[in-house]
């Protein structure tokens, strides 16, 4: 049998500032839409850069978003955090170079990208792309015992 015991605040932030990557949620009239992505966390805010498509559309209409991490160790040792927010996109170009420095700083490579839309032969377009007050829902899986909570708290999501 399964234990599932609550991960402190101390563990969730470990977490977070450890890992660096997981699934980023949204909805979209009614249809989920989630894909990997890379974040970088300072204080209680997480920053996630992206370009102009389908998550910057899906976000413009719904804010409502949601970013899951996970560390899998095997099937007795996971942990797990889903940090549910609103999220704010950042406009002020001061505020864009500061979180982009804060970005590269975990992930170096990272470069500017172009979305292109790509007309086929009958018209149709095809896109290619070269945060407040969330609650937070965690859980972990450590040496047959599993931890899980519900936590409201000040973690905000950020895209840029």
């Amino acid at each position: 049998m399964l234990d599932i015991d609550e991960m402190s605040s101390k563990e969730i932030q470990e977490l977070l500032q450890q890992v660096r990557h997981g699934h980023f949620g949204c909805v979209f009239e009614g249809h989920p839409y989630v894909l990997p992505m890379h974040y970088s966390l300072q204080d209680s805010d997480i920053y996630i850069f992206t370009t102009v498509g389908m998550k910057t559309k899906y976000i413009d209409t719904n804010p409502e978003v949601c970013l899951q991490v996970e560390e899998v160790g095997d099937f007795q040792d996971s942990r797990s955090v889903v940090v549910n927010g609103r999220a704010e996109r950042l406009t002020e170009q001061p505020d864009i170079d500061r979180a982009m420095q804060l970005v590269k700083e975990h992930n170096p490579t990272l470069s500017p990208a172009i979305t292109r839309t790509w007309i086929d032969s009958l018209g149709r377009a095809e896109v290619n792309n070269l945060p407040h007050s969330p609650q937070r829902n965690e859980r972990a899986h450590d040496g047959g015992h599993q931890q899980s909570v519900n936590v409201s708290g000040g973690m905000g999501i950020i895209i840029f």
